[in-house]
């Protein structure tokens, strides 16, 4: 789909369908009110005769319209107009966009952007919508042998406003909107590919591939190069695998080197069979989700280098399978990480934490600013905050409500959870310096608590997305977050420092 932005008046709008709001209980918008006056008030009357009240999330299509220039009008039910919201706002544009391509429109003006909201802009409004419109189209049936359902007939979209004074801001919201979407795209069809083909390897080329897109510079790290750095957590998560294990940097330079720079870290485990601590076999094919933190990575230094933002960031992907077998560690084995610091392995299961914490220490050399880390890590962050809000952890208060004002602005929620020094006691082991894991009390905690032993040197921030970053059932497939809650965060920055 191309997006534009335009401002106007939708009762001067030709073309195949103009979308305009309507409050609970049938009050029109102010762009609703200039569709009905010109067209002598046939969609008032259509509300008095109750075919539509505006309930949230509803819509009705009306044709030939008496008076307008356009085919169709679509009516989008807003509900209450003291309750629009974040949430109540994106639904009103995913129902407008599942209505729109339930027709035959080839194009269509939306003037949804223009409904009043307290505390957004327009320029938020407009990136939500380009957000929401090109989730409306995603498909991944790339596997597939043949493509099922009829492709939507949208092609064009016009963001209408009736404000020139917020033209520019909403023109750069559009863009940013794009490039959010399309990092989300990315996250979405690495999680989405079988197993067999989404290995450590293809990872591995997928980021040299967008090193080359975007010029970036990007280095890959094999089983060698990682045993003479001492990565021996790492590689003690890879041995029951014959897929060779990968660390993956990739380096996006928008600012002058001298100036540090924001490291991404994201587990990349492309299958999790949970090792010799075996999974139930019940849904492990969701096990393929386990790289979601690598994706969601890869994803946003990608809309990040289409956006150019000016700022410096450098993504770290440790990426394995975990796989039983002849040569798979074992419960009750002892390794030593990158950091010199010795992990007594009581659970295999627990391995997003091992490849973790050697990049931790890997980021190191690059002298961040700040470093957070993207994983799929427990299954405690579901049981705490199920599948709306990912998990935040951070041993810096003011890295912390940085990265919860972007959730909010990105409509990508997160929920900060303590990380107190009494929680590290459940990770003594007598036989090492730590164990990997802490019993079940508070195991999002305690898992966040283990990462912390290996980011001392800088400000860090852990994001668990075990909750967020794909959905089951019917509707099953990756969600493509945080890309949205990262991304934001750069975007942040950059306007932080006035760039």
């Amino acid at each position: 789909m191309k997006f534009s932005i335009k401002s106007g008046t939708p009762e001067k709008q030709r073309g195949a369908c103009v979308a305009v709001g309507v409050f609970e209980p049938g009050k029109l918008t102010e762009a609703a009110e200039a569709m009905d006056k010109i067209a002598g008030g046939y969609i008032g009357g259509i509300l008095r005769s109750g075919d539509m009240k505006g309930n949230a999330g509803s819509t009705l299509v009306l044709h030939n319209v008496p008076g307008t220039l356009c085919e169709r009008v679509l009516l989008v039910g807003l509900g209450k107009e003291q309750e629009i919201k974040d949430k109540a706002y994106r639904d009103a544009v995913r129902a407008a966009f599942k209505a729109l391509h339930e027709t035959g429109a080839t194009d269509a003006t939306l003037f949804l952007t223009d409904v009043p909201m307290k505390e957004r802009g327009a320029a938020w409004k407009v990136s939500q919508a380009v957000i929401v419109a090109m989730e409306s189209i995603y498909r991944f049936d790339r596997l597939k042998s043949k493509i099922e359902g009829a492709k939507p007939h949208l092609r064009k979209i016009t963001l209408g406003t009736t404000s020139r004074a917020e033209l520019a801001a909403s023109e750069e919201a559009l863009q940013q909107g794009l490039a959010i979407a399309d990092g989300m795209n990315l996250a979405k069809n690495l999680g989405n590919l079988a197993p067999n083909i989404c290995t450590p390897t293809y990872l591995a080329e997928q980021a040299t591939g967008i090193a080359k897109t975007h010029n970036l510079k990007v280095t890959i790290l094999g089983q060698k190069d990682m045993e003479k750095l001492g990565m021996g957590s790492l590689l003690a998560v890879a041995r029951g695998s014959r897929q060779p294990a990968k660390l993956i940097a990739l380096e996006y330079w928008g600012q002058a080197k001298k100036e540090r720079p924001v490291v991404l870290v994201g587990k990349g485990v492309t299958f999790d069979t949970g090792g010799i601590s075996l999974k139930p076999a019940a849904e492990m094919d969701e096990m393929k989700y386990d790289m979601c933190g690598a994706a969601s990575v890869l994803g946003t230094i990608t809309a990040i280098a289409q956006m150019r933002l000016p700022l410096n960031v450098i993504g770290i992907i440790p990426t394995t399978e975990n796989m039983p077998g002849g040569n798979a560690t074992k419960p009750g084995d002892v390794v030593t990480s990158m950091s010199g610091q010795t992990i007594e392995i009581l659970n295999t299961d627990a391995e997003g934490r091992l490849i973790l914490c050697d990049a931790l220490t890997y980021a190191e050399r690059y002298e961040p600013e700040t470093v957070i880390d993207i994983a799929t890590l427990t299954g405690a962050c579901v049981i705490a905050l199920g599948h709306v809000a990912s998990g935040l952890l951070s041993n810096d208060e003011e890295l912390a409500e940085e990265l919860l004002r972007a959730s909010e602005q990105a409509a990508d929620p997160a929920w900060r959870l303590p990380l107190w020094d009494d929680y590290q006691e459940q990770l003594k082991s007598n036989f090492a310096d730590i164990a990997n894991i802490g019993g079940r009390a508070g195991g999002t905690i305690t898992a966040a608590c283990f990462l912390s032993r290996f980011t001392r040197k800088y400000r860090w921030a852990h994001l668990d997305i075990a909750g967020t970053a794909w959905k089951s059932g019917k509707e099953k497939g990756a969600t493509g977050r945080p890309v949205p809650l990262l991304t934001q965060f750069l975007i942040g920055r950059t306007v932080k420092k006035g760039r």
